[in-house]
C-alpha cells in the first residue's frame, strides 16, 4: 500500500521546536524524492523542503532556511523535518509529500496541525 503518514504536530509557543515525522511506504522510499509543503488558512500549499531520493541533495525556501532541516532514516522508511526559532507565521497544516515512480505521480499524507502562539 502506498500511503505517508505525518505526526509530531502539536501548539508551542513563539522560538520554541518541533519535529515532525513522516512513515511512508517502501515503495515511496524506493521511488520518490520528498519533501515538506504547508498550507495556512487563507493561503497557497507552500512549499518548505525537499530532499532528493537517497537523501544527497535538499533543498529549504527561503521562508525556513536555517530555521528548519529536512532528514530521513532509510532503514526505517522515515522522513522527518525539525523545526525550531518557531514564528506565529509557521502556523499552518503541514504536510509529507513524495514525487516519483513510473508513471510519474505524487503522493500526499493527511496532514499534521502546527500552532505557534505568543
Amino acid at each position: 500500500q502506498v500511503q505517508l503518514v505525518e505526526s509530531g504536530g502539536g501548539s508551542v509557543q513563539t522560538g520554541g521546536s518541533l519535529k515532525l515525522s513522516c512513515a511512508a511506504s517502501a515503495y515511496i522510499f524506493s521511488c520518490c524524492g520528498m519533501g515538506w509543503y504547508r498550507q495556512a488558512p487563507g493561503k497557497e500549499r507552500e512549499l518548505l523542503s525537499t530532499i532528493s531520493r537517497g537523501g544527497t541533495t535538499t533543498y529549504y525556501a527561503d521562508s525556513v532556511k536555517g530555521r528548519f532541516t529536512i532528514s530521513q532514516d532509510n532503514a526505517k522508511n522515515m522522513l522527518y523535518l525539525q523545526m525550531s526559532s518557531l514564528k506565529i507565521e509557521d502556523t499552518a497544516v503541514y504536510y509529507c509529500a513524495a514525487s516519483g515512480g513510473y508513471p510519474y505521480k505524487t503522493y500526499w499524507g493527511q496532514g499534521t496541525q502546527v500552532t505557534v502562539s505568543s
